[in-house]
Order: C-alpha cells, then structure tokens, then sequence
C-alpha cells in the first residue's frame, strides 16, 4: 500500500469546487472499494456536512478538539466505504477548539483508512495552514479564473511555509471555448494537472439535495470526470511519491506536468473569458 493516504484539499479562494471536489472524489474511490474518510477541517466555516446530508447538532470535529469527544464519535458512514467527519458551524464550539489535535485525528484515520482527504479552509489562518502540513500532499483546487489561478499561487506558497508537499492541479467548471486550458494553468503554476472537471449545472443540483453527484446522477459530465479521476488516482499517487525521490535525491523540488511558456509575458490566466460563478461551494 501507499505511503501517501492523506491528503489536503485546498484553495485560494471559496466557491472554486473544493468541497465538491473532497466529497465527490472520495465517494467515487469508495466505490472503487477504496475505504475513504473525507474531514472538514474548515473549523471556522465549516459546510461539507451539508453537501452530504449530515446535521452538526450531533458530534462532531470540534469536539474532538475540545477533548470532549472521540473520533470515533464524531465519524459518521455515508455509504459502503466511506465515512464523513463533519465540523460544526457555532462560534461557542470553534473557541473551544484546539487545532493542534488534528495532528492525533490525522494519525489515527491514517491507520484505518486506504484514503484520508482533509477538506481544508480557504484564506489565511492556524486552521488553515496546519492541514497543508499535516497531509502528505496537498492537491489544489482553482477554476480557470485569473484570480481563482491567483489566489492558487499565494495556497502554494502557504503550502511551502506549512513544509506541505504541493500533490497536483485540479481544475473545476472548465469550458471548451475558454481561450486558455487547464494544461497551461497547470504549467504555469508548475504543478502537474491532476484533474480538469467540466462546468455541469447538476453540481449546484447535488449541492442542494445533499448527495455527492457521482451518485445524485452518475452519467453527468462533471460525475464521469470525478469517476475518472478515482480510476486513476492510484497513478496520481504514484508520480507524487516519485516527484518525492526526486526531490530528496536532487536537493531540490522537480517540476512535472510544466511546459513551456515562450517568452512568459502572458499573465497567469491573462486570455481567459470571465465565467460567473456557478458552484454553491467553498
């Protein structure tokens, strides 16, 4: 087995697809028979119990961290494979967290689980921070927007304060006549493009059902896309522990998935089309 199982799914910005992206991926591994565990640790703004139907009035991360609860109080199944352990959303309970306890969440889960995916807040805090540390890589989450993609460079650069490992791109509600690809995002940022996942109307429709799409309704362009994904993760898995010996034998970190930019003069995103915002997510 893997010695990367956890994994951090950040952005730079809400409303990018990150969530949607930790539940969807993770359910679609699950039904690869994969066992998963998906954890909001957003402890500020959480919502990744909404997107799967779950209350925060019962147990949940913040009470571990308060000590007030186990784990395994807090870990609740969804469907065959995976599990969910869910924030809550009161301010009383944030104040009595303590983040540094995710270090002992992540450990344990670790021991029990083929996959551990941290649904990770966006902006700049503790809370933040600590998770892209913690994972063995983390996995970027941005639509092409220009200032999406931007707000993605300043995540690396938080990825590599937190002494994270940067895993790959994943970019969210692409179009086909966007005037740039997720390829060339991709190779500008220097990360090697994991996943590109079409713009589907039916993601705001699971959202709103509480079910992930891969099983809300399995033959839309953005499910097949996330199924794909799951199909290949354990290759995404693969090249991140080999980028890993890489670095360690070079010294320094190795760029994959980059191609070259000609003369660099056009800003990241700089020719794509505006595209509004889609996607209840943050």
């Amino acid at each position: 087995m893997s010695d990367k199982t956890v994994f951090a799914i950040g952005s730079g910005k809400g409303g990018v697809g990150k969530t949607t992206t930790t539940v969807n991926l993770g359910t679609a591994l699950a039904q690869t028979g994969e066992r998963v565990a998906i954890v909001d640790t957003d402890l500020g703004m959480a919502n990744l119990a909404g997107f799967v139907s779950l209350s925060t009035d019962s147990t949940t991360l913040h009470d571990v961290l308060a000590g007030n609860a186990s784990i395994s109080e807090a870990t609740y199944p969804l469907t065959d494979n995976i599990v969910a352990v869910p924030s809550g959303t009161g301010l009383e309970a944030y104040a009595e967290t303590s983040p540094e306890g995710l270090r002992d969440v992540v450990d344990e889960l670790r021991d029990e689980f083929s996959y551990v995916f941290l649904d990770v807040g966006a902006g700049v805090s503790h809370e933040t921070v600590l998770p892209l540390g913690l994972a063995d890589a983390v996995l970027l989450v941005s639509t092409p927007e220009p200032a999406a993609v931007h707000d993605t460079k300043k995540t690396l650069e938080l990825t590599d304060h937190a002494k994270g490992t940067p895993g790959g791109l994943i970019i969210t509600r692409t179009r086909a006549e966007s005037n740039v690809s997720p390829e060339d995002i991709a190779s500008r940022l220097e990360l090697p493009l994991v996943g590109s996942i079409p713009d589907d109307p039916a993601v705001r429709d699971s959202v709103y059902a509480g079910t992930p799409l891969v099983v809300y309704d399995a033959q839309r362009p953005a499910a097949i896309a996330y199924k794909r994904l799951a199909s290949e993760f354990s290759d995404v898995v693969s090249k991140i522990e080999a980028e890993g010996s890489a670095t360690d034998s070079r010294g320094e970190p190795a760029v994959t998935g980059a191609v070259s930019d000609g003369d660099g003069s056009t800003p990241i995103g700089g020719s794509s089309k505006s595209e509004p915002s889609a996607e209840p997510d943050s």
